[in-house]
């Protein structure tokens, strides 16, 4: 087994074969939700409801490191990249993709793997062909060092309506497996059929589901057993666990639909 494949089974449950990881990386590109408090505090209290892997940006990996090295630990995941995620900023400032963390830097900060982001259909001029190819070029350097990299395929680009259009989401992830992508990000679209399709044609890597803007508790559940009904890996949900107004009892949920009784 090689050291990429080893760092991309950590994420991995080896029970339930399947991964429940939280992002807590939109403080660099959404606006700041008041009332979170201490972003490290934060973390340590999602850390200690017991996930797989934490999604998140260099600054919080390099302030909140002890949390990532003890026993038991859940696997730090980096965001390499940024985009303006805000569809405000985005009108008014344009849309725009930049690789701000190397592989190498990524390895030396203690990440196990990296998410870099593939937006589908952006009004900006070339911004599509360069962003296919910066996720090209960033795939090949961090494969030459054994870091693997999970691909966030999605539609965020101002030629959208439909952020969940299925057929266009199966284009952008057979896209970023295409490009060699060794597990991917992507919407749950709302059908289990047609997340099934997409999770299917991608090949032999793991898909897992994003969570997207804050939903009630019974909807969260519910698009997670539809994702894992629908063949996916596990979750990566973001707001939907920390803006929780009972953030262990949503961990908890979650925990059980991808684990069951080994959560």
């Amino acid at each position: 087994m090689s050291g990429r494949a080893i760092r991309l089974q950590q994420l991995i449950n080896p029970e339930s074969g399947r991964s429940f990881i939280v992002a807590f990386d939109h403080g660099q590109s959404l606006p700041i939700v008041k009332g979170l408090g201490n972003p490290v505090e934060l973390l340590g209290k999602i850390i200690d409801g017991g996930v797989e892997g934490i999604l998140l940006n260099r600054g919080m990996l390099e302030q909140a490191s002890d949390l990532f090295a003890r026993p038991g630990a859940p696997a730090p995941i980096l965001r390499a990249d940024w985009t303006p995620l805000d569809k405000a900023m985005k009108e008014e400032l344009g849309e725009a993709h930049r690789i701000i963390t190397t592989p190498e830097e990524a390895l030396r900060l203690g990440a196990s793997a990296v998410c870099v982001y593939l937006i589908g259909r952006p009004k900006a001029d070339q911004m599509f062909f360069d962003n296919v190819e910066g996720v090209a070029d960033y795939i090949s350097r961090a494969h030459a060092i054994g870091l693997p990299v999970i691909v966030e395929a999605t539609l965020w680009g101002l030629r959208n309506e439909d952020l969940k259009d299925a057929e266009r989401l199966r284009t952008m992830c057979r896209i970023a497996a295409e490009l060699g992508a060794d597990a991917i990000k992507t919407e749950y679209v709302g059908d289990v059929e047609a997340e099934r399709t997409i999770i299917e044609e991608v090949g032999n890597i793991p898909v897992f589901t994003l969570g997207g803007a804050a939903a009630s508790r019974e909807s969260v559940k519910q698009a997670a057993q539809d994702a894992i009904s629908a063949g996916a890996t596990g979750l990566i949900f973001g707001r939907n666990v920390w803006q929780a107004e009972d953030m262990p009892a949503v961990i908890n949920d979650l925990n059980e639909i991808l684990h069951g009784a080994q959560a």
